[in-house]
């Protein structure tokens, strides 16, 4: 089936595209947050493995029905499972973690808001899919809210960010998200809770002996209440319920116009900040978040 190609109408929210693009971009937003403020405190490569396989564990009583049907079939498709796994959940944030660790969360997010174009590139190499004019339009009005978010409305802030060894990982993370995301299309038709399960399982599999020589390495995780608190809350919010919005949102719309869902990071970073730590708005604010919503508005609409 053609990615970009519009699903049947429903009614439920599991079909309501506007609606799961949203979810990630909330999630991811505190997902960054949270991952520069423990780096000192949770290793990287140990917040990445409880992540996955905290997920799973949750996600497994839920998906159990399916799993007798669908393992077969991921299974007669071990390949693609082993690549995708190994780019959405094996590379993308455990790069990521590592890349925070020394670089700042601004270098990490304006690297993060080239992800739609570089997912429609990987779109073009790998399937040969070319945008039309309205989703070329919308990923580029969405960028110039991204940026102007980021940049605080200031392009000095853009001229004046020092890149550093950490953007290096975080840019390696954002390419192989990039091409997850294009992948997603042939990914085997089984139920998104098992796909959730065994993704998560494999990617904490592909994990465990780089946990293992982390902590023989020298860097040990702690387990004290900060902890425990950042594995809870990555292993819920920015992978249980960000991936199953995000992947369904490829299903629906397609992977080029659900790689916009990374622009609404900052937009949720900015109306967290007001929110929860008395930031005040500013005129940019009002013309980033305006300009995203304008853009996912403009490339969605004849998907929806």
């Amino acid at each position: 089936m053609d990615a970009e190609r519009p699903a049947p109408a429903r009614r439920g929210l599991a079909d309501q595209a506007w609606l799961l693009l949203m979810l990630p971009g909330l999630f991811w937003a505190g997902n960054a947050v949270l991952g520069r403020a423990v780096a000192g405190e949770v290793p990287p490569v140990a917040l990445a493995f409880w992540r996955w396989a905290l997920g799973a564990l949750i996600v497994l009583p839920f998906a159990w029905r399916h799993l007798p049907h669908d393992l077969r079939m991921m299974a007669r498709r071990w390949p693609l499972m082993l690549v995708i796994t190994a780019l959405g959940i094996g590379v993308f944030n455990t790069f990521l973690y590592v890349g925070l660790a020394t670089t700042t969360a601004l270098n990490a997010v304006m690297m993060q808001s080239a992800m739609p174009v570089l997912i429609v590139l990987m779109s073009l190499v790998l399937f040969g899919e070319t945008l039309t004019l309205r989703q070329g339009l919308g990923i580029a009005v969405s960028l110039a809210g991204a940026v102007t978010l980021i940049a605080r409305g200031d392009p000095q802030t853009l001229t004046a960010l020092q890149f550093n060894r950490g953007d290096l990982w975080v840019l390696a993370a954002v390419i192989a998200y990039a091409a997850y995301t294009a992948l997603l299309r042939n990914r085997p038709k089984v139920h998104g809770l098992s796909f959730i399960v065994a993704t998560f399982a494999l990617g904490a599999l592909m994990l465990l002996p780089f946990y293992v020589a982390e902590s023989l390495g020298g860097r040990p995780l702690v387990l004290h209440p900060t902890a425990l608190g950042a594995i809870g809350y990555v292993a819920v919010f920015p992978s249980i319920l960000a991936y199953l919005a995000f992947n369904r949102s490829v299903a629906l719309v397609g992977a080029n116009t659900a790689g916009l869902a990374i622009h609404l990071v900052p937009v949720f970073g900015a109306l967290l900040s007001i929110l929860l730590l008395g930031e005040q708005p500013h005129w940019y604010h009002g013309v980033g978040i305006a300009l995203i919503a304008a853009g996912i508005v403009l490339a969605t609409r004849k998907a929806r």
